[in-house]
């Protein structure tokens, strides 16, 4: 049987969307079969598989865990830029920064950032561009970001901090300049973030449902950004208790614009849209 020629049926999808659930938290609907389909047929062949059932059956299996991870990079929907969602980026440099510095200079201890759901590495440069324009007076404050994702592929992509010029394009020129450089030769098109800020930003894969966070201090801000779209509602109050309990008292916990807590227990105060503050 040739998975290109033969559908996934109606058991083996049942099958691979409870794996996927299971691992993962994302839910998929009941209309996502041909999408699903299509997303895994070619991963079936590069693994020279006779079927999806059987594809099932190596997931199941456990044999290859990073298999999993590999299923929810394919199914999952990596929309990303520079500066998305600016408002919150302005409120990490006009509120969050001044209100933290009398303590974080007092205590002599980093600013910590967690960009929860980093995919390719827009959201935490652009963190991480905010930090060094807005801190950069203050040369013995330190301050360092954890960027996190379930995929070990897209984490990859944003360790590498290269990007199409494209995608630069809401990079404000100023910051262009400073903080990227131009590729040439076989790199044209292309630029990179310099290293020194890429330095910066530590890279780690987190399933954001795993038992345990590896060892991380308390956060002074979370972003976790347009990822619980992807959950169900016990799935989510899962996240915002464990997200809540990373943060530090007075930190910020940083969510997409087109989400919201309605229905989730917390004890965390809206100070504006999607940005909420633990007490």
């Amino acid at each position: 049987m040739n998975p290109a020629t033969h559908g996934l049926t109606a058991h083996a999808y049942r099958a691979l969307v409870s794996l996927i659930y299971e691992h993962s938290r994302i839910q998929i609907g009941a209309d996502r079969q041909s999408m699903l389909q299509n997303r895994l047929r070619r991963r079936i062949g590069e693994l020279e598989l006779e079927s999806f059932d059987d594809y099932v059956a190596l997931l199941s299996s456990r044999r290859d865990p990073d298999e999993l991870d590999m299923v929810v990079d394919l199914v999952s929907t990596n929309h990303t830029h520079f500066y998305r969602e600016p408002d919150h980026f302005s409120f990490l440099s006009q509120r969050v920064i001044p209100e933290l510095l009398p303590t974080l200079i007092s205590a002599s201890r980093p600013m910590n950032v967690w960009s929860a759901a980093a995919s390719s590495g827009e959201e935490c440069y652009t963190i991480a561009m905010v930090l060094s324009d807005e801190l950069a007076k203050y040369p013995s404050l330190s301050w360092r970001i954890i960027a996190s994702d379930i995929s070990r592929s897209i984490l990859a992509r944003a360790q590498r901090g290269v990007y199409r010029l494209e995608d630069v394009d809401r990079v404000p020129m100023e910051q262009l300049k400073r903080y990227f450089e131009r590729g040439h030769g076989r790199f044209e098109g292309t630029c990179r973030v310099r290293a020194e800020l890429r330095q910066k930003v530590q890279f780690e894969r987190i399933n954001l449902f795993q038992p345990a966070y590896p060892d991380m201090v308390a956060q002074d801000v979370i972003f976790c950004r347009n990822v619980m779209i992807y959950f169900d509602l016990p799935s989510r109050i899962l996240l915002i208790k464990r997200l809540s309990e990373m943060l530090r008292p007075g930190g910020y916990l940083v969510i997409g614009c087109s989400e919201n807590l309605v229905g989730i227990p917390h004890a965390l105060q809206a100070v504006q849209q999607g940005i909420y503050r633990k007490s």
